[in-house]
């Protein structure tokens, strides 16, 4: 086998566990688009995902590639990519998400990823070879989107309560039901514009410095198709280990406070995405929902369970760094 053919090889390889990840985002990801609709009773579980993961694809149509530049330009210099840093950059993240859905923690997808290109470019070529501009503007979303999910969450709970102050609870329970089937698919697709795209700034880097594409070529349909595709058949799957967590115990949610989340976390989403800023949607949804509880009362939230979740929010970066730093020595010895 000559040394043309393996490189192909291994960018098919590379390519496919790169979709891997992307699943694996749907998959971890579910629960943070079905959590609140599901736990509100006003569908249920098989509906849920179905339709997340409909609304996950549907974003194909809806976005421009601005995150996908960001993550596949904008992270870490593309000189320094190859073979064994997107291979390291990948496993570091399956390897966080793999853990963090075991435990039941809604972690942040797109920061293990992120955490996983710092982890391989250092490893490969020391802290020059990191984009300072582009991860800044990243990891200051780890504050920012569930921030700003707070604050949308809450003004929304707010200007709701304020409407409806007139109005029976039983009127209310039965509007919001119906309103939250709008809430849940708009948040679900926001999540799928920003999240297949870091998959595609992935697989972005790898065309570029295989010679198959060049720094000024758009990026292939096939791998936009590929990515939504992805991503979408992730969430179909559905990682029900964290549904409970999100829905019920940071605070106890009706449809109108799942209206309110998910109305919150979509905005968010689909400002970060329309700035072109890879965002975790589990930051911003656990935002909202806090925003949702505070907005009635402090003590409406479980502060315990929130602080938890903050951790599993501090360690994703560094920790997918540092596993994937293995995997880039790792890679070497093996490829």
């Amino acid at each position: 086998m000559n040394t043309l053919q393996i490189s192909i090889y291994l960018l098919v390889f590379l390519v496919a566990l790169a979709l891997v990840f992307d699943f694996m985002n749907g998959f971890h990801d579910a629960a943070n688009a079905i959590a609140t609709v599901v736990s509100t009773g006003v569908l249920k579980p098989q509906t849920a995902v179905a339709m997340a993961a409909t609304f996950n694809f549907i974003a194909i149509f809806v976005f421009q590639l601005k995150v996908a530049t960001t993550v596949g330009k904008g992270t870490i210099d593309p000189m320094i990519v190859d073979h064994y840093v997107v291979f390291g950059a990948l496993v570091g993240a399956i390897f966080w998400n793999l853990l963090t859905w075991y435990y039941g923690i809604p972690s942040s997808s797109s920061h293990a990823l992120i955490g996983g290109l710092i982890g391989a470019a250092v490893a490969k070529a020391g802290t020059d070879s990191l984009i300072a501009s582009g991860l800044i503007k990243a990891i200051s979303f780890i504050l920012l989107s569930p921030l700003l999910g707070f604050i949308f969450g809450s003004i929304m709970m707010v200007l709701v309560s304020w409407i409806f102050v007139r109005s029976t609870p039983r009127k209310v329970d039965k509007w919001f039901r119906r309103m939250q089937l709008v809430s849940a698919s708009m948040y679900s697709l926001g999540h799928g514009g920003n999240d297949a795209q870091k998959t595609m700034g992935i697989i972005w880097m790898l065309l570029i410095f295989s010679g198959v594409s060049t720094v000024s070529d758009p990026l292939p349909i096939w791998v936009i198709v590929s990515c939504y595709a992805a991503i979408s058949l992730g969430t179909l799957f559905g990682g029900w280990r964290i549904v409970k967590t999100m829905g019920q115990k940071i605070t106890k949610l009706k449809p109108v406070g799942g209206f309110c989340a998910e109305t919150g976390g979509a905005m968010t989403l689909f400002i970060a995405t329309a700035l072109g800023i890879p965002v975790s949607t589990t930051h911003t949804i656990t935002g909202a929902i806090v925003g949702v509880g505070a907005s009635k009362k402090m003590s409406a939230v479980r502060w315990g369970v929130a602080g938890n979740i903050v951790w599993a929010w501090v360690f994703t970066i560094p920790a997918s760094a540092f596993v994937a730093a293995i995997f880039w020595w790792i890679g070497t010895q093996l490829f």
